[in-house]
């Protein structure tokens, strides 16, 4: 007699695991009143051979052999009991190969959760299934193979961009919300339930958004080629000067009408604080979008971008290798506008390039790109999108032309944590750390007290550049002072001969100082474009006896006390439903009870006798379980069929 129809299967199919043969569950029977009364389990290889295959002369295999070997179960009560059985086999079976049959192949609770942990940590399925062999003691210890396995972790990621998933997604970001009430999220979706677009940042992306509003850095030039929505992320720069996620965006498009949606659901985010300034590739698309919705932002394309075409653009020309590095010093070593636009037109000149569409549109648009024509904006030391292709390279070697929609959400949550815990490592530092001063000079203490320690190394190299100042005063009306700062500099130029050559320069820079208002500018712009005063600024207020500077040049923004990084990740838990957090629980406070108990036989054998009685225990809870859970049905059902009653009558 069995006490259900689960423990009836079970008993029969622990008897067919030991004797070598699978189980199918072949006829069954149900009463009036929906109860199963009668079913029967038998052998996988019953039934007559069916051959699929439509080449007669290469039939498909078959498992099917007619086997009679079966056993019938018939209800008696509450009780389930064979009433009949046949034995015999009419194939070989064998014990040894029972774990290679489909019905005794099972993934248990702890497996299922190593496959995810490893599976989030972009572990590839090799190797996650290699680990549990070797956990288990070899292959044939386990009741799965690597494909369960692997089914079982595309049925867990099976959330793709398609018709009806977009409630599927919902869901998932519901799930978030519950663990995070300032988790956003967008959904854009098709009349036919499609999901289009979808954005999301959660509370410690706003919240660093705060401190970091300034300067934005947007991209989508990752997953174009693998994917037919491409990954748009928000990058910001944070007070260590290392890459901050800021919101993340999947797309259908990249027209003008789909990034108006996505900056529009980011600023909404934001609490439609919009930043300073934002710099993107030179997609027109963007520029439009960007001029609808972030009109008073300063609007920069990537200079890396630009540069990085020059070999695509003007490798056919003769003097290719002249042209390049020409183009290159009129880029970056022009400290005017007025240098710039003279370097160029030489450039243009000399190498007759006037017939070059593309140099002629990158002149025309100079205001969007050019160092000189920039630096007059806070740009906290971004000049590229490379840091969106940063955090877009953190996903190379997890992802790839078959992921879905959840694991890429999951690397994206790796990749908010991966740069959480760098960033408190790095506050972490800050916090314990001392970098000492190089100077006896008392405003360099100023600044070490303050900013953190990647900006502190910013700012001594600078102050080591000071060696290389001369600053002369040149003017002086009032308090107002004019000082002409000559700098010893190396740069490359181009010799008589066409070879590439260097050498040192002399270059002067023009620096203004009110002695009043202790209000220093200089015409490199140093501290307007990146926020660490230059070493020809440093030199004059060397120079000028100047003992502390303002607090409006020690910015806020580099000081390494930041509200946003007290605020927990929201991914970090997840995916740990109840049972997933009791289990690691459980797991974690056994790990505790099995070192201890391995130190001897004495305590092992403790160990083991105290799990024996604790499952006698389980195994009873669960009885009176399924026992209350039966009584609530019973009356259920009686409840139902006196209403029934009732109604008749």
């Amino acid at each position: 007699m069995f006490d259900s129809e689960d423990d009836a299967i079970r008993f029969y199919k622990g008897y067919a695991k030991t004797k070598g043969f699978g189980v199918v569950r072949r006829t069954a029977r149900h009463g009036d009143d929906r109860k199963l009364n009668y079913f029967t389990l038998a052998c996988s290889r019953q039934g007559k051979a069916q051959y699929s295959s439509k080449n007669s002369f290469n039939p498909n295999p078959s498992t099917r052999m007619q086997c009679l070997a079966k056993v019938n179960f018939a209800r008696h009560g509450e009780k389930f009991c064979i009433t009949s059985v046949t034995l015999d086999h009419n194939h070989p079976t064998s014990p040894s190969k029972s774990r290679f049959l489909r019905c005794h192949k099972k993934l248990d609770l702890h497996a299922k959760r190593m496959l995810e942990l490893n599976d989030q940590a972009g572990i590839r399925m090799n190797k996650n299934f290699g680990s549990l062999v070797m956990e288990a003691g070899g292959y044939e210890q386990l009741e799965f193979s690597e494909k369960e396995c692997r089914n079982y972790l595309q049925e867990k990621r099976r959330l793709k961009l398609g018709a009806g998933d977009a409630h599927a997604v919902y869901k998932y970001f519901l799930r978030m919300q519950s663990k995070d009430p300032d988790f956003f999220h967008v959904m854009d979706v098709a009349e036919d339930g499609r999901l289009r677009n979808v954005f999301w940042a959660d509370a410690r992306s706003r919240a660093t958004y705060e401190s970091y509003w300034d300067v934005i850095t947007f991209d989508t030039t990752y997953l174009t080629k693998k994917y037919s929505m491409p990954f748009a992320p928000f990058v910001g720069v944070n007070h260590h000067g290392e890459s901050v996620l800021l919101g993340c965006g999947l797309l259908s498009n990249e027209d003008t009408e789909t990034f108006v949606w996505l900056f529009k659901s980011w600023l909404c985010c934001m609490s439609n604080k919009a930043p300073n300034a934002i710099i993107t590739d030179q997609c027109k698309a963007m520029q439009n979008a960007i001029e609808e919705v972030f009109p008073q932002a300063r609007h920069r394309w990537c200079i890396w971008h630009i540069m990085k075409k020059i070999p695509e653009k003007l490798s056919g020309y003769e003097k290719y290798e002249n042209i390049k590095y020409t183009m290159s010093n009129a880029v970056y070593d022009s400290l005017t506008k007025h240098d710039f636009d003279e370097a160029w037109l030489k450039m243009i000149k000399k190498y007759e390039l006037q017939d070059n569409e593309w140099l002629a549109g990158l002149y025309s648009n100079k205001y969007r790109w050019v160092p000189a024509y920039v630096k007059d904006t806070f740009w906290a030391g971004m000049s590229s999108t490379q840091r969106s292709e940063s955090v877009n390279a953190f996903f190379d070697g997890y992802v790839n032309a078959r992921t879905t929609l959840k694991q890429f959400v999951e690397q994206y949550e790796n990749a908010l944590r991966d740069k959480v815990e760098k960033e408190n490592k790095a506050d972490s530092k800050s916090f314990q750390e001392v970098i000492p001063c190089i100077t006896h000079y008392d405003f360099e203490r100023q600044f070490q007290e303050t900013y953190t320690n990647a900006k502190f190394k910013e700012f001594q190299e600078q102050l080591r550049g000071k060696i290389y100042c001369y600053p002369t005063q040149v003017n002086k009306e009032g308090s107002l002072f004019t000082f002409r700062v000559r700098e010893d500099r190396k740069i490359f130029f181009e010799g008589e001969d066409g070879e590439i050559k260097d050498k040192r320069i002399i270059s002067e820079f023009t620096v203004l100082f009110d002695q009043g208002e202790c209000d220093v500018q200089c015409a490199c712009r140093r501290f307007e474009f990146r926020g660490i005063l230059c070493s020809h600024i440093l030199s004059v207020l060397a120079l000028m006896e100047i003992t502390e500077v303002p607090s409006r040049y020690i910015l806020q923004r580099w000081d390494f006390k930041r509200k946003h990084t007290f605020i927990k990740c929201s991914y970090d838990d997840m995916l740990n439903t109840p049972l997933v957090q009791r289990y690691d629980s459980l797991c974690k406070r056994s790990h505790e009870v099995a070192e201890n108990g391995a130190e001897s036989d004495a305590l092992y054998a403790l160990v083991m006798d105290g799990l024996g009685q604790l499952q006698i225990k389980i195994d009873a809870r669960r009885a009176s379980q399924e026992v209350q859970e039966e009584d609530q049905t019973k009356k259920h059902e009686e409840t139902m069929s006196n209403k029934e009653k009732i109604q008749e009558i």
